[in-house]
């Protein structure tokens, strides 16, 4: 498989495609190496993954680089990406210790419960952000005591391929973490079909996870599912308009625009509709898209033409309000785009376009605002823009998404749950919520009864 340089379309460099047989093979190590690992006493498995975290903190720079190279990700994103594969490590390192089990209260004995490893766990991680994804899968699912397999995107194996040689330089065994880049239709369909891969955690396109699911059924085969997104960025009359729109940019062209985070549906009240676009406009204008390896760069280049063409095709027909700039020549850039929409039925409003695309439109009050956001099967993220606590604590409540913002847009902490409802998808990755979802529960009665 060759590896592209999304900023100049050079072949950065070419990766061997996993067989089949090899997948296979694969699996059978890993099922082999679960028994020792899941043996290993809590505090030594703990130590082996903090000393992975050190390795990767010592080689975060190495990381962003491959990452800049890799997925045209800007070098503040690709550092802040590696610094959170390090940081997931670290707070998991903290689970194996305290991964407990309670002693319920029953007559005539004892009763305890355990939080039991599944066995191998696959791991499918998209080419959006392959590393701290990756990590949010692998990082649970080693600490509670599983084998992992680990796919990465065909377009963005490098990180991925780097991360597996440190885990065996930090020490953990061979064969209870192991990287198989190659095609999804054989390694991912892999993962889904064999009975000795227990769980599936996919990160993607929500028409492919449903597949999956689908797939996993056939075995009651677990599966943590974080799909598409079409997040609605509301801004009330009482909010602070100037940081709203100089915040907007960053909400949906950040890593541009791929991903499904991305506030892409921007709903402001109608009363001050024109004031907000007035403040947007130079917010996307200057919004800084340049050669990703430039220190200054807020947004690099799609991963790649077909996504560029694809993102295109959205906005041909549609009402554009204004636009930013990019670079010209080689690489697949797109400008940061500003839609008008025309109603709740655009294309452009409904579907997940996955780049730097948003549209505006407006809403008459806080009913109608709620209605409009819900309006999607998607429900992900989003962001609510106003000084009204009260308000911004119904709205939140009202509004269909696993992850909302206050006067921000931030939406992922590892140490808080992170997933969707309705068709983004199943589960939670993250924060203290995702480790039971690597285990399944046993109870044991002990009879006391003479």
């Amino acid at each position: 498989m060759q590896v592209i340089n999304p900023a100049t379309e050079e072949v950065v460099a070419s990766v061997e495609a996993t067989s089949l047989d090899e997948t296979d093979a694969a699996i059978g190590r890993a099922a082999k190496a679960f028994t020792s690992w899941r043996a290993l006493a809590p505090g030594d498995r703990a130590r082996l993954l903090r000393r992975f975290a050190g390795l990767v903190d010592q080689h975060v720079d190495e990381l962003a680089g491959l990452e800049v190279r890799n997925s045209g990700h800007t070098i503040g994103n690709a550092r802040w990406e590696a610094g959170n594969v390090r940081d997931v490590l670290d707070y998991y390192a903290g689970a194996p210790e305290r991964l407990t089990g309670r002693q319920i209260p029953v007559p005539g004995g004892l009763d305890v419960t355990f939080h039991e490893p599944l066995g191998v766990v696959g791991v499918i991680v998209p080419w959006n952000f392959p590393m701290p994804i990756a990590g949010w899968g692998f990082a649970p699912a080693l600490a509670a005591g599983n084998a992992v397999v680990l796919k990465p995107a065909e377009l963005t194996p490098l990180t991925a391929i780097r991360l597996g040689e440190l885990a065996l330089e930090a020490g953990i065994p061979e064969g209870v973490f192991t990287v198989l880049p190659g095609k999804g239709s054989v390694v991912g369909q892999r993962f889904v079909t064999h009975p000795a891969v227990r769980k599936v955690c996919f990160t993607g396109s929500t028409e492919v996870g449903k597949q999956i699911m689908a797939g996993c059924a056939d075995q009651v085969k677990r599966v943590t599912l974080e799909l598409g997104g079409k997040s609605a960025n509301l801004v009330f009359a009482d909010a602070d308009l100037e940081a709203a729109a100089a915040a907007a940019p960053g909400g949906v062209f950040d890593n541009a625009g791929q991903d499904c985070c991305a506030r892409s549906r921007i709903l402001v009240q109608s009363s001050v509709y024109e004031r907000f676009l007035e403040l947007l406009e130079p917010a996307v204008r200057e919004f800084r898209v340049a050669d990703p390896a430039d220190e200054s760069a807020q947004m690099g280049p799609l991963i790649s033409a077909r996504q560029r063409d694809g993102v295109a095709a959205y906005v041909d027909g549609a009402e554009v309000a204004f636009r930013g700039s990019c670079p010209d020549g080689r690489g697949f850039w797109y400008p940061p785009t500003v839609l008008a929409a025309r109603s709740t039925a655009d294309r452009a409003w409904r579907e997940e376009i996955f780049g730097p695309v948003v549209s505006v439109l407006a809403f008459s009050d806080e009913a109608e605002a709620v209605a409009m956001a819900n309006d999607t099967e998607y429900g992900l993220s989003g962001s609510i823009w106003t000084r009204d606590v009260s308000r911004a604590i119904r709205v939140a409540r009202g509004v269909e998404a696993g992850n909302l913002s206050v006067n921000s847009h931030s939406s992922v902490r590892y140490w808080t749950p992170f997933g969707g409802m309705k068709q983004s998808g199943l589960g939670r990755e993250l924060g203290p919520d995702a480790l039971a979802s690597f285990t399944d529960v046993k109870n044991v009665f002990i009879s006391t009864t003479p």
